[in-house]
């Protein structure tokens, strides 16, 4: 009994409120998907395009040190009959320490690109929630939900306007510094 008792407190609680509420003035309520807020603002699509040129770089470095080891290897199996076995020890030798490099350095680099974006991400994060507040105070809303929402209308989500707030801030001019 007293673990019903419990549970029915917030119950409750949201009942006392409802019924409360046509004495209080109208609340206004928003719904906002925060992870299109960030796909789809000025700051997510920077950073996103960011992210990826500075991946594209890294994996172009390893591709290159990846074809250098392919020509390694093409050119063991090549002059493998006329190379004495020391050789072919030292060069078969070359070639695993390559590939342990190479396997070290993605290691690495994905290390260095997942931390890098974390941080970046959780930037981004407080960024677009203090947005979200600026624009929700401005537009006198009482409560904004995101995350966990399982049904909203389309006339409760500010996403859209978020996002072209946003937008529009990000392509105003800047004032011309004094």
């Amino acid at each position: 009994m007293r673990a019903n008792f419990k549970t029915m407190i917030p119950v409750l609680a949201v009942m006392a409120t409802l019924v409360g509420a046509p004495a209080m003035a109208e609340i206004k309520v928003g719904v906002l998907d925060f992870g299109r807020l960030m796909d789809e603002s000025p700051q997510g699509k920077a950073l996103i395009e960011t992210l990826r040129s500075e991946a594209a770089a890294k994996q172009r470095e390893l591709q290159g040190q990846a074809t250098s080891l392919q020509g390694k290897r093409d050119k063991l199996v090549k002059d493998r009959a006329t190379m004495t076995p020391d050789q072919i020890s030292r060069a078969e030798k070359e070639l695993r320490d390559g590939e342990r490099d190479l396997g070290r350095r993605q290691q690495e680099i994905n290390d260095d690109f997942n931390a890098r974006r974390n941080e970046e991400m959780t930037k981004l994060q407080r960024t677009l929630i203090e947005e979200v507040r600026v624009f929700s105070k401005a537009q006198n809303f009482d409560l904004v939900v995101t995350d966990g929402v399982i049904y909203a209308t389309t006339a409760l989500d500010i996403t859209p306007a978020v996002i072209a707030g946003m937008q529009a801030k990000a392509t105003a001019p800047k004032p011309a510094a004094r």
